[in-house]
C-alpha cells in the first residue's frame, strides 16, 4: 500500500510536537543568552549562575519523574496543555525575578534565616516554575510519537520533533539579544514566553487519541498499529492497571535508559547554558557578537537530529531489529563528540574553531538523543513509555545539575588563577567522552534486545 493511500496525518502530529519543542527551547535559552549582561548588572559569580541553572535542572529532574506518571494517567492531550501553560507562565515570570527575590528575602529575614542575593533567589524561583512545566515536554512528545507512529518510523519522527530544540536554539540568539537591546531584558522574557499560549490553540484543535481522531483514516490507523504487540491490550476499554515505579525499576532496560540519560544530558545542558559565557570569557564577545556563531552552531545540530533519526534504518534494512539497529547507530554517533577534545588545543586559531567543533559535538548529541528516547518504545509497551521517559529524564536532570555545579566551581577557581581556559578544557574533555562511556554501560546492561511483555 502506498504512503498516499495510507494517509499522512501522523506527520501533522509530528509538526505540532516539533513546534512545541521549539518553544520549549526558546524559553529555556533566554537566560543563557542574557547571562553575560545579567551577571554584570547583578554581580553574579560563575557559582551564582551555576546555582541558577542548577535550580532549573534539579526541579526539572524531580518533575520529570512525576510528569511521566501524570501523562500516562491523564493522557497526552491534557497533560501537554497543562505543561506548556505552566512553562510559558514560568518563562514570563523571569521578567519579575527581582520582585520574587525580594519577597523570598523578606520571608527568610522574618524567619531569621540566611538568604542568598535577591537577584539569584528571584531567578531561581522563576527557573523552578519554568522547569516544572518544561518537564512535561519530552515524556508527552515521546508518548504521542509512540501513539501515532509504527516502530520503524519512531526514531525518524523523534529526530524531527527533537530538531525543534535546534530551531529554538537557533532562533533564540537571533531574537533575544535584539529584543533586549530594543526594549530591555524583561521584554525578552515576556515576548518569548507568551508564544507557548498560541501553540495551545493548535494542540487543542488537532490532537486526539488515534482511535478517536476524526482526521485519521482507517488505513493509517492500521499502519500505525502494524507490528505492535500491545495494541489490543492498550485499546481495551478496561481500566489501565497502575504500574509501580519499583516494578519499572526492576528491569535492566529501564536502567540502560537511565544511564544513557544521566551520562549525556548534562553535556547538552552545559553547552546550552554556558556557551555564551564561554565566548565572553575566552574571546571577549559581547551581546550581539554571539548571534552568528551560536546560530551556525545550532544549525549544525539539525543535521544530527534528523540524520540520527534516520540512521538506524540503515541497519534495520540489513536485518537488525529496531533496538539492535539503534544501538549500532548510537555507537557510531558516540565517536563524533571526540572532536570536542580539539576545541581548546586549537582555539588559539580563533573562536570559529571551537564553535564548529562543538557544533559537531552538539549535532552528535541530538542524533544520540533521538535514538536514546526511542529505545524506550522499542522495549516497553506504550502505556509505560512516558513513565520510563520521566525516570530517565530525572536522571538526566540530576546529571545536568552535577555538570553545571562542577563547571561553575571550576570556572571560578581557574578564573581566579587567570587560567579559565583550563576549566573549560576539563569540561570539554568530559563532554567528548561521555557518549562512549554511556554506550558501553548501556550495552553491558542490555546486551541483546528483549522486549518487556509482562506489564
Amino acid at each position: 500500500m502506498s504512503q498516499q493511500s495510507i494517509g499522512k496525518y501522523r506527520w501533522t502530529i509530528c509538526a505540532l510536537l516539533f513546534f512545541a519543542t521549539t518553544v520549549n527551547y526558546l524559553d529555556r535559552q533566554v537566560l543563557s543568552l542574557l547571562a553575560p549582561d545579567l551577571s554584570k548588572e547583578f554581580g553574579w559569580t560563575n557559582t551564582d549562575y551555576a546555582n541558577i541553572t542548577a535550580a532549573f535542572q534539579f526541579v526539572y529532574a524531580i518533575s520529570m519523574l512525576f510528569a511521566g506518571r501524570l501523562i500516562d494517567k491523564i493522557g497526552t492531550k491534557q497533560a501537554y496543555l497543562l505543561a506548556i501553560a505552566v512553562w510559558s507562565f514560568g518563562a514570563i515570570m523571569h521578567a519579575y525575578s527581582i520582585l520574587w527575590g525580594e519577597g523570598l528575602a523578606s520571608l527568610f529575614t522574618a524567619l531569621g534565616l540566611a538568604v542568598i542575593p535577591v537577584s539569584v533567589a528571584g531567578f531561581m524561583i522563576s527557573r523552578a516554575v519554568l522547569a516544572f512545566g518544561e518537564a512535561g515536554n519530552f515524556p508527552a512528545a515521546i508518548k504521542a510519537t509512540a501513539e501515532y507512529f509504527p516502530k520503524h518510523e519512531r526514531s525518524l519522527a523523534t529526530g524531527i520533533f527533537n530538531s525543534g530544540a535546534n530551531i529554538g536554539a537557533i532562533l533564540a540568539p537571533l531574537t533575544v539579544p535584539l529584543i533586549a537591546e530594543l526594549w530591555g531584558w524583561q521584554a525578552a522574557f515576556i515576548i518569548i514566553g507568551a508564544i507557548g499560549f498560541l501553540w495551545m490553540i493548535f494542540w487543542q484543535l488537532f490532537y486526539e487519541k488515534p482511535e478517536k481522531q476524526k482526521y485519521l483514516s482507517a488505513a493509517e490507523l492500521a499502519y500505525i498499529n502494524s507490528g505492535d504487540t500491545q495494541v489490543i491490550e492498550e485499546n481495551s476499554t478496561q481500566p489501565a492497571q497502575k504500574i509501580s515505579w519499583f516494578k519499572l525499576l526492576s528491569y535492566k532496560q529501564t536502567w540502560a535508559f537511565v544511564v544513557g540519560k544521566f551520562m549525556t544530558d548534562g553535556v547538552w545542558w552545559f553547552f546550552l547554558f554556558w556557551l555564551p559565557k564561554y565566548l565572553e570569557a575566552q574571546y571577549k564577545m559581547q551581546k550581539t557578537d554571539i548571534v552568528l556563531p551560536l546560530a551556525i552552531l545550532y544549525s549544525m545540530t539539525m543535521i544530527g537530529s534528523i540524520g540520527g533519526g534516520w540512521f538506524p534504518s540503515y541497519f534495520m534494512r540489513k536485518g537488525d531489529s529496531a533496538y539492535n539497529g539503534r544501538m549500532k547507530a548510537m555507537l557510531v554517533i558516540a565517536l563524533f563528540p571526540l572532536v570536542v577534545l580539539l576545541a581548546q588545543p586549537f582555539g588559539y586559531l580563533g573562536f570559529w574553531v571551537p564553535v564548529l567543533l562543538i557544533g559537531v559535538g552538539t549535532s552528535a548529541h541530538q542524533a544520540w538523543s533521538a535514538n536514546l528516547f526511542t529505545t524506550v518504545s522499542d522495549m516497553f509497551p506504550k502505556k509505560s513509555v512516558a513513565s520510563i521517559v520521566g525516570i530517565g529524564g530525572m536522571a538526566g536532570g540530576l546529571g545536568g545539575v552535577l555538570v553545571s555545579k562542577v563547571g561553575g566551581w571550576l570556572f571560578d577557581y581557574y578564573g581566579q588563577l587567570g587560567q579559565i581556559q583550563t576549566g573549560y578544557t576539563i569540561m570539554f574533555t568530559f563532554c567528548a567522552v561521555a557518549y562512549l562511556l554511556a554506550w558501553g554501560m548501556m550495552k553491558t546492561l542490555v546486551p541483546i534486545h528483549k522486549e518487556i511483555t509482562d506489564l
